[in-house]
């Protein structure tokens, strides 16, 4: 294991992630609302801590190993996201504890959503911009890591198209390096994020809910600068937009850059993910509007716009709401729930397990029915026409059982701190998926809930945001041996 060298990737990240704090700091002078020197402080704290950390390993060349990979992987949100909690501390307008502040800015990073905190509308705009910010900068770092840095780990729902996918996304780098994949892929979460402010601007946002809110869009974030979320603006157009680009970003990035590139969109239709991912949503809305219809809780027009924005936004695993979702008819409310644990498509800032490894496991339990009726037959799992090899399988199956296992654990674990059934398998849920929104207790915020449980959540969270495997390879001892 390289110390050194972990360390000064981490003072390098800290050091970057210091600059980050001027943006909201301009956003304090021209509101003029006081919160400023706050973000100077913490732009001073953190950027000397990475200084301290870069400094003593400044000269050290030497190449990461995978050992290495997955150290810096999973320091990059845990390091950052305590960073990112120190405005939150000390911001008095909050007052919030640590263990709130931690949560609030881990949520902010892992792209989660879930908030401790209550009367958004009151906050300083420096704060709701440095809410949106912490998102919109997770998002960008989770498709780094899915696209460019997992594969080369060896692990993440990438690695499914390595070889034995068709279409566009075989190879698991788009570029030749990692640093030209890197750069293309901002390139395109700027310009959707640009394309997407624009477009609630025109929609009658103003400027800064629309930058705003097309951070947290664009990250699948779910952040909001009102209490009522999307459901503020009371727009069929705001809504439509946010639909759109919500579907847009829970697809495979890799798939935008090759849109791109080839200048056209007809690789999408022929990746099965893609379709499985839609004709996802379109069954979820389907039930919606029937069952929201027959109950007679909406009118028609409205059960369809509901039952549209909603699906999408927790299939998705953004979070963003409309309507109070929760209080919905039958079993509804839990459906929903489950959709997000399939989420987004792999290489997306969406959460979940994702599609690819959903498709896979229901193609895998198709051949073992017909294993049953003929013994003896040879039932290769296709993508495409093209057999998916039995490793890729296995580690399809290693993936679900451990993330469930991890699921029932910080489910009981979190009954134990007090919460009721419904609230401690919905936060779960809502975090695992890094979803947010959850039912019960925790449907609007979680800052109702005990400190204990709120740990439990942020390491669910991280879990989740990193695909399991890469958080729980640490606490092998076999990964710590020479």
């Amino acid at each position: 294991m390289h110390y050194r060298i972990i360390l000064r990737i981490l003072g390098i990240l800290l050091m970057i992630f210091s600059i980050t704090m001027i943006p909201p700091a301009l956003v304090s002078h021209i509101y003029d609302d006081g919160v400023y020197s706050i973000f100077y402080l913490c732009l001073g704290i953190t950027f000397s801590t990475g200084f301290v950390f870069w400094l003593p390993a400044h000269k050290v060349s030497q190449e990461l190993r995978t050992r290495d990979g997955f150290v810096v992987t999973v320091m990059f949100w845990l390091v950052l996201s305590l960073f990112g909690a120190i405005p939150f501390a000390l911001a008095e307008e909050l007052n919030l504890s640590i263990v709130d502040a931690v949560f609030e800015s881990m949520s902010g990073l892992t792209t989660t959503g879930a908030t401790v905190i209550t009367g958004i509308d009151d906050l300083p705009k420096s704060i709701l911009f440095y809410r949106q910010q912490l998102q919109w900068l997770g998002g960008m770092g989770i498709i780094v890591l899915a696209v460019a840095i997992l594969p080369m780990l060896g692990i993440g729902g990438m690695q499914l198209y390595r070889a034995e996918t068709p279409g566009p996304v075989k190879d698991s780098k788009l570029t030749p390096r990692i640093a030209e994949t890197a750069k293309a892929l901002w390139y395109i979460y700027a310009s959707l994020t640009l394309v997407c402010t624009l477009s609630y601007w025109l929609a009658g946002m103003s400027f800064f809910d629309a930058i705003t809110h097309s951070f947290s869009t664009v990250a699948i974030g779910g952040f909001s600068t009102h209490d009522q979320s999307i459901g503020y603006f009371d727009s069929q157009l705001i809504e439509s937009i946010a639909t759109i680009f919500m579907i847009i970003s829970a697809l495979n990035f890799s798939l935008h850059f090759f849109a791109w590139r080839k200048q056209s969109i007809g690789h999408y239709w022929q990746d099965p993910e893609v379709k499985f991912f839609i004709g996802t949503l379109l069954l979820t809305i389907v039930v919606s509007v029937s069952i929201l219809s027959i109950t007679k809780t909406y009118e028609p027009l409205r059960a369809v716009s509901e039952s549209v924005f909603m699906a999408v936004s927790i299939a998705t695993t953004t979070g963003f709401a409309t309507t109070d979702f929760t209080s919905w008819p039958t079993m509804l409310p839990f459906m929903l729930m489950l959709t997000a644990f399939a989420g987004g498509c792999a290489g997306s800032t969406a959460g979940g397990m994702k599609i690819i490894r959903v498709l896979l496991i229901v193609k895998q339990g198709h051949r073992e029915i017909k294993r049953l009726v003929h013994p003896n037959g040879v039932f290769p799992v296709k993508l495409s026409q093209k057999p998916v090899s039995e490793k890729i399988l296995q580690a399809v199956w290693g993936f679900f059982s451990v993330y469930m296992m991890m699921f029932v654990l910080m489910l009981l674990t979190l009954m134990a701190t007090g919460l009721d059934q419904i609230t401690a398998w919905s936060a779960v849920a809502a975090t695992l998926n890094n979803l947010g929104p959850g039912l019960g207790e925790v449907a609007t915020n979680y800052g109702n809930i005990n400190d204990t449980a709120k740990w439990v959540l942020c390491f669910s969270m991280l879990l989740g945001r990193l695909e399991v495997f890469t958080l729980l390879i640490l606490f092998t001892p076999i990964f710590w041996r020479r």
